[in-house]
């Protein structure tokens, strides 16, 4: 064949420099964009996540067009959609007569098992690249990890900083410490500013988008009045460059705080746009260092968002590959309550839980801190079935994507893979939660009170989880001496202890 070649361009591969894109004659190939109904219902996303990625493909196709691209759009609702990524590219090929497709692995299990089986599917040779828009490729994870029992993000992230040079001093970290994570737990004084974050008013795409998803989705879970998600790259760097300006140089500080009526805080509102491809994450690294190098950001700021990107989300998207497809589905301490209806209705009377949720539904966004210590705490004290919680974010964040999502939820939130990424359980009681917020201030519950219908059920649902689990995590050498604490407990306070855990979750169904 004589036609061009198909470059097929994910939803999330929103990049002009994607490994596809890169060593190739504009006029020798064909974009191809496709929206289609398997992506948008394969659990059923957020309204905001439908309306961030469709709007973000429509205008990259429209700049790469702009940039001298042949761009073949497949939007949702034209007549003869296939409903799948690979009807689509069967189709595309046929319509130019390609004589081969490019394309640039997915970042999923499920899309990248699609990738392999388009080779026995189309006519023409079919070339799959490594997406490396990451800083770590699959394989250099898959080397740090070979002969390890236990993949600690610490000693990842201080291998990464050594290969990188990222805030090093030769072979020693800038201001000797590795990691500053000890001074980014402070609630923020009464009174604190707290910066707005910029609008992105909706353009003419996105209000269509808009339209469509209320249209064709209105059954999915989340509102749209406040979506303010970037949708460009010039919109994402406005976004990072705020982020820079107003808010790094206090994120250090505040961001494990949790204070009411503030969902954005001092939060950077990138991940969107870093997993869209619409930011580098060495560019959003790269500038943020530059701020503290030039004296207008503190190191344990700089250190502490730094490692949110070349440690977390570097460490998390190599344990999902080497964990393998089947990860998903761990559920090492045999937890199976449905999800209760709280993670769907809000209105539990938790001021911790209900503000979370209340931010999520509206949002779709909530910090790491809710996610982690209060909507994944609270599924692990309550033995939610984590696939199912799994399930849940994935549905209900604007950047989630299950490579990231599901080492965060089954490995870090639920404990559910038995500690390959954890050392231990990340369960907490009420204290912790009144300690980095100030919800516990006007809530139903009394975060002081140990027992009785009026206590903080975190802190009879947290004794009560250690209890379940005593057996397993008893051996825990970083719970000893939590469990220590819970055999000195009287029998009668123990029982009580665990009659009231069963009177509250009894009323969450499941």
């Amino acid at each position: 064949m004589s036609g061009p070649l198909i470059l097929p361009v994910l939803g999330d591969q929103l990049s002009p420099g994607l490994a596809s894109l890169r060593g190739v004659a504009k006029d020798d190939v064909v974009l191809l964009l496709a929206e289609v109904a398997d992506e948008t219902r394969y659990v059923p996303h957020h309204k905001q996540k439908l309306v961030l990625v469709l709007s973000a493909m429509r205008h990259f196709a429209d700049e790469m067009r702009g940039a001298g691209w042949r761009v073949d759009y497949r939007a949702l609702e034209d007549a003869g959609n296939s409903g799948s990524l690979t009807g689509e590219l069967v189709a595309a090929v046929a319509r130019h007569g390609a004589r081969g497709v490019r394309a640039t692995a997915a970042g999923e299990h499920r899309v990248c098992a699609m990738q392999g089986e388009w080779a026995g599917r189309l006519p023409v040779p079919v070339e799959i690249l490594p997406d490396d828009r990451f800083i770590v490729s699959r394989a250099a994870f898959d080397g740090w990890a070979r002969g390890r029992k236990l993949f600690r993000m610490e000693d990842f992230y201080r291998w990464q900083r050594r290969e990188t040079g990222i805030l090093m001093d030769g072979d020693a970290p800038v201001g000797g410490k590795w990691n500053y994570d000890a001074e980014n737990r402070k609630k923020p004084p009464k009174g604190t500013d707290f910066p707005v974050p910029p609008r992105f008013a909706p353009d003419d795409v996105t209000r269509e988008v808009v339209t469509l998803v209320e249209r064709r989705f209105a059954d999915h879970f989340g509102t749209l009045d406040a979506f303010n998600w970037p949708v460009t790259r010039a919109q994402a760097l406005e976004a990072l460059d705020h982020f820079i300006a107003a808010r790094l140089p206090w994120f250090g500080d505040y961001q494990d705080a949790m204070i009411g009526g503030q969902p954005t805080m001092f939060h950077a509102l990138v991940s969107t746009s870093i997993n869209l491809g619409l930011l580098d994450p060495r560019e959003v690294i790269d500038v943020a260092v530059a701020a503290y190098e030039r004296g207008t950001a503190p190191l344990n700021a700089v250190e502490g968002f730094v490692r949110q990107i070349l440690g977390w989300r570097e460490y998390v998207r190599g344990i999902y590959f080497h964990a393998g497809p089947d990860y998903v589905r761990e559920n090492a301490l045999g937890a199976t309550r449905d999800l209760p209806w709280i993670y769907w209705g809000g209105d539990s009377g938790m001021a911790c839980f209900d503000a979370a949720f209340a931010q999520t539904r509206d949002l779709a966004y909530a910090h790491h801190i809710q996610r982690l210590m209060v909507l994944g705490n609270f599924a692990l004290l309550a033995g939610v079935d984590p696939h199912q919680l799994h399930e849940w974010f994935l549905v209900v964040y604007a950047d989630a994507y299950e490579w990231v999502e599901a080492p965060n939820v089954i490995g870090m939130s639920q404990f559910a893979d038995g500690g390959l990424l954890g050392s231990k359980p990340y369960a907490a009681g009420g204290a912790y939660i009144n300690r980095m917020g100030d919800h516990c201030r006007g809530c139903r519950y009394d975060v002081k009170a140990k027992a009785g219908e009026t206590a903080c059920p975190f802190n009879y649902l947290y004794w009560d989880f250690l209890a379940r689990h005593e057996e397993r995590l008893s051996k825990n050498q970083r719970l000893w001496t939590v469990y220590d604490g819970w055999r000195r407990f009287s029998a009668a306070r123990q029982a009580e202890i665990r009659s009231d855990a069963a009177r509250f979750l009894a009323t969450l169904g499941g």
